[in-house]
């Protein structure tokens, strides 16, 4: 039964995928595609189109990593191309532009509101997943990655190389690089060496014109202005040339939990006082989390932290034992591992599990979920601190806060040496994140996270209140799909951007003028 019901879908999307696919411009972006690519790198094979209902759904739902948009707007999406070459990435820009048709770019899929597969107008999907070649040279510490591999793939690729070298980005491994690091992204290496942006020395990237340009001919404006920026306003980033960072062979970590009942708010507001003063070989990040109580049905809220130090582990104990002996860390709690090992601790697999599973491309949606970002300034006092958890309390789903550390060079970065503007005068940034299992519930959730961000509002950045641009955020301000309103976009836009939102603007309007290159919350060209 359930299996004629799923054919009985298929056929349903098919009559209603052809309606939507005898849309203008359709035949004509086809046959400019096959155009303008070569017999030697055909790309028939890397078009999907409604038509072809299985292989169509399952190729949009393979790069979907929020359950609350696995359904693909079938009156709008009118292909997906999954390049597997840069020419065809070049035709992709080409053909959508003369014809009229948006373009969504999907590196990994962790948009966190979809943004980069969906569109309320007819848009095409340019999928990356097949570019993902990574080199490593060791001895000049530099590697090329290109958009589509994972976070997962290249940590595994520079420890095959050399098992002291290190990219500092963050911890989830399915993350496609693209995004990931023209957003700014960051993991625990942050407070010693900073974000992605800070270690990218050249990129390709396909202007609107179908070219392909590097770091010498894009020109030092658009190559600051993808280094934190996002790509998805500029052109399609093909891969980004990096700096690689030394590691030493040996690092500890430690996870400690402080429930309510064992002081764990007294903890951590000490740690609000310490994190951003400790070395910057040492990076503690507290989680704070909705946890069964000691009663049964009770609940409570476990602040879990988390610790990654480059050294030893007594070296570590003697560092905790003076700046924050309130969390009682005890040497069993300390493990140590190689760089890569690190990166399967952070994951939360099990030990022992092999370093292969970082390798892993789940093809199949995780939870509905919602993402909030905040940064905070000045330490979030006791009371502050106990109506969060009140708040946290009342989320009926799984609900979490992960704060992270700023201090180290995140302070001696200025905000304008990249696009990426978040550094000096930060204590840390809070991820406010829920997840839940039933669509029926999403609208309850959605709505217990704007009340949760409220609750917040009084002790965070303000004028404006900062968000993290690869967090992204729908709440924060957006425009409709098919146009950018610049009003609206500077109220998003400074959010992310700051100060450096009237750079990003110029810098827009100098390489794509006709605003091509847009999204929701998509940077608008300045106006003369």
């Amino acid at each position: 039964m359930k299996e004629a019901l799923s054919i009985l879908c298929l056929v349903l999307l098919v009559s209603v995928s052809e309606a939507a696919i005898t849309k203008p411009h359709f035949g004509n972006f086809i046959r400019c595609l096959r155009s303008r690519t070569s017999q030697e790198n055909p790309i028939n094979d890397a078009i999907f189109t409604a038509e072809n209902t299985t292989t169509f759904l399952s190729s949009y739902v393979s790069y979907t990593k929020n359950k609350r948009f696995t359904s693909p707007n079938y009156k709008t999406l009118m292909a997906i191309v999954t390049a597997k070459h840069v020419s065809h990435v070049q035709a992709t820009v080409v053909c959508a532009k003369s014809n009229g048709i948006q373009l969504r770019i999907r590196s990994g899929g962790h948009d966190y509101e979809g943004l980069s597969y969906m569109s309320a107008v007819p848009f095409v999907i340019l999928d990356m997943f097949n570019l993902r070649s990574i080199t490593v040279d060791v001895s000049s510490k530099k590697a090329w990655v290109q958009a589509g591999a994972t976070l997962g793939e290249l940590y595994t690729k520079i420890n095959d190389a050399s098992k002291t070298l290190a990219f500092p980005a963050g911890v989830c491994a399915t993350v496609g690089a693209g995004g990931h690091i023209s957003g700014g992204g960051y993991g625990n290496l942050m407070r010693k060496y900073g974000i992605t942006v800070d270690h990218v020395v050249d990129a390709q990237i396909v202007d609107v014109n179908g070219k392909l340009l590097n770091r010498a001919s894009m020109g030092e404006d658009l190559f600051w202005a993808i280094r934190g920026g996002g790509g998805g306003s500029f052109g399609v980033i093909l891969s980004w040339k990096l700096n690689l960072v030394e590691v030493p062979r040996i690092m500890t970590v430690f996870r400690v939990n402080k429930t309510l009942e064992q002081g764990g708010t007294d903890v951590l507001y000490k740690w609000q006082l310490v994190s951003t003063k400790l070395p910057e070989t040492l990076f503690i990040r507290a989680m704070p989390q909705v946890v069964n109580g000691t009663r049964r049905g009770e609940k409570t809220i476990a602040v879990v932290f988390y610790a990654q130090f480059m050294g030893r582990a007594d070296e570590l104990m003697a560092i905790m034992n003076q700046s924050l002996p309130e969390l009682g860390l005890k040497r069993e709690d300390c493990q140590e591992m190689s760089w890569l090992n690190t990166t399967l601790f952070w994951a939360d697999y099990p030990a022992g599990t092999p370093t292969s599973i970082l390798l892993d491309r789940p093809s199949s949606p995780g939870d509905f979920f919602k993402s909030k970002s905040d940064y905070v300034k000045k330490p979030i006092p006791k009371e502050g601190m106990e109506k969060l958890w009140a708040t946290m309390l009342k989320f009926k789903n799984v609900v979490w806060m992960q704060w992270n550390p700023y201090g180290g060079v995140m302070d001696r970065i200025p905000a304008t040496a990249t696009a990426f503007p978040h550094r000096k005068g930060n204590l840390f940034k809070i991820q406010y994140f829920t997840t839940w299992l039933d669509a029926n519930t999403t609208e309850a959730s959605l709505k217990m996270m704007r009340e949760f961000y409220e609750v917040a509002e009084p002790y965070v950045s303000s004028n404006p209140r900062e968000a993290f641009f690869n967090y992204r955020d729908m709440d924060v301000g957006n425009n409709p799909s098919g146009q950018t309103n610049v009003d609206e976009a500077k109220i998003y836009g400074s959010k992310y951007f700051l100060g450096n939102l009237k750079r990003l603007m110029e810098v827009k309007a100098k390489y794509d003028p006709e605003n091509f290159f847009k999204n929701e919350q998509s940077i608008p060209p300045a106006s003369n």
